[in-house]
């Protein structure tokens, strides 16, 4: 194959010029100025002219729901709707049914995801069946290909456990990842305590209930020297304690989602349901304290939490409805809008922050693009302007649906194929 004229952008050589490519047996073989494709008559050719060429995206936070849940999705869909966004790396998080908590759930992931059109890692449960009393065989689990270890969706309470877990995950080198809310702090989750949940006649989720426990992992992450992640971070004080973290030389790294990015707590009074989400959306002071924190390097990583749900579940009231939203195919085009167009960062700190940042914080593939490396790719019409108004997932529970959206993803290459083609 070869792609003839994209604007390549390269966080890692800081690459950003109109170039050709040439992919051999799945790797990139050449990049130069001009590739004169008579040299070879059988290639396919890609004109990517007036488009950018940039590393497949990476996402270390997805649901696909299987297996167990699977009439909300499945990998199958799940990996329809991410390389349809994009994504040549998806990360799969471990609340499925069961749990993804032993070596033979890690294995059987893994035969299930052979044939799948991107690579789809697991992660492992970080308790056994995410009871928060017993941690897994962390040392087996990780030899069996887990990424990260994370309770995601069930916050951890057991401190004294969190703390051997960290002592562990140092000696082995691997990441954990933390969903941080203190139920004990809930009423209501999904919906900040705010005005907001006032004018509904609710309490929702203090703030509190997120830095509280930020602020304790923190803390356990400096005294341990353990590699951690905190995972879709919702509020400005949640940033300041991560900053205050890496000041004093923790191993910590931080995400966040397109939603929270976009879209402040008042999105629940005009979306209902489809802006409930675990953490939930937060004031517009905290949004503008988490891109500020993208802009200084606090936040490394944008990540989707793509979490489907089935309609009627999302119909139900507010206060009964499952929290989350899809984000798989809407993500760049979500963080292109209100990043880049606002001139917050620049087009090459998004693409770091959505594939290079998580290639090398997890230990991934990609996120680069350079001679001899893997061809994972994406081809993006920056100008375009699209709407979706039927998604590849199972599900459609976003706000952003029948949205008019800019930045249109037209190819997804993995391992050098062509996996999606608008």
């Amino acid at each position: 194959m070869i792609i003839k004229g994209g604007r390549i952008i390269d966080p890692l050589s800081r690459t950003d010029e109109v170039l050709d490519m040439r992919i051999e047996k799945g790797i990139i073989a050449e990049i130069e100025k001009s590739i004169d494709e008579k040299k070879y008559p059988n290639e396919e050719i890609i004109n990517a002219s007036g488009k950018v060429l940039v590393p497949g995206l990476i996402d270390v936070h997805v649901h696909f729901r299987d297996p167990g849940q699977t009439y909300k999705e499945d990998l199958k869909t799940g990996s329809q709707a991410a390389i349809a966004g994009g994504f040549t790396t998806v990360v799969q998080m471990a609340n499925t049914s069961p749990r993804i908590d032993n070596k033979e759930k890690i294995i059987e992931h893994y035969k299930k995801a052979r044939d799948l059109p991107l690579k789809v890692f697991t992660v492992s449960a970080l308790t056994k069946n995410f009871g928060d009393l017993e941690l897994v065989d962390m040392e087996e689990n990780f030899i069996a290909g887990a990424i990260a270890f994370t309770d995601d969706g069930i916050p951890n309470r057991n401190s004294k456990l969190l703390l051997d877990a960290m002592n562990r995950s140092k000696k082995l080198g691997a990441i954990i990842s933390f969903h941080e809310e203190d139920p004990n702090l809930i009423s209501q989750n999904g919906i900040n305590h705010s005005e907001v949940s006032e004018k509904l006649n609710i309490y929702g989720s203090p703030t509190i209930a997120e830095t509280s426990f930020i602020a304790r992992d923190v803390a356990m992450a400096i005294y341990t020297g353990a590699k951690i992640s905190i995972q879709h971070l919702s509020t400005g004080l949640g940033v300041d304690l991560v900053k205050f973290g890496k000041s004093m030389d923790a191993n910590i790294f931080a995400e966040v989602t397109p939603h929270h990015i976009a879209l402040n707590d008042r999105a629940v009074l005009e979306y209902g349901s489809l802006a409930k989400m675990n953490p939930p959306l937060r004031s517009e002071e905290d949004r503008l304290r988490i891109i500020k924190g993208i802009k200084e390097g606090t936040i490394e990583i944008i990540a989707t939490d793509h979490a489907p749900h089935s309609s009627e579940e999302k119909e139900k009231e507010l206060t009964k409805a499952p929290s989350g939203i899809i984000g798989l195919e809407t993500s760049f085009s979500i963080c292109y809008e209100n990043l880049v167009l606002s001139k917050e960062i620049s087009l090459m700190k998004l693409i770091e922050l959505m594939s290079t940042n998580p290639a090398k914080i997890y230990g991934l593939e990609g996120g680069e693009i350079a001679v001899n490396k893997l061809a994972d790719l994406a081809i993006i019409d920056l100008e375009k302007e699209y709407k979706i108004e039927k998604f590849k997932s199972k599900s459609s529970n976003s706000p952003f649906a029948n949205k008019s959206l800019k930045g249109e993803i037209l190819y997804t290459i993995s391992e050098g194929k062509v996996v999606y083609k608008k």
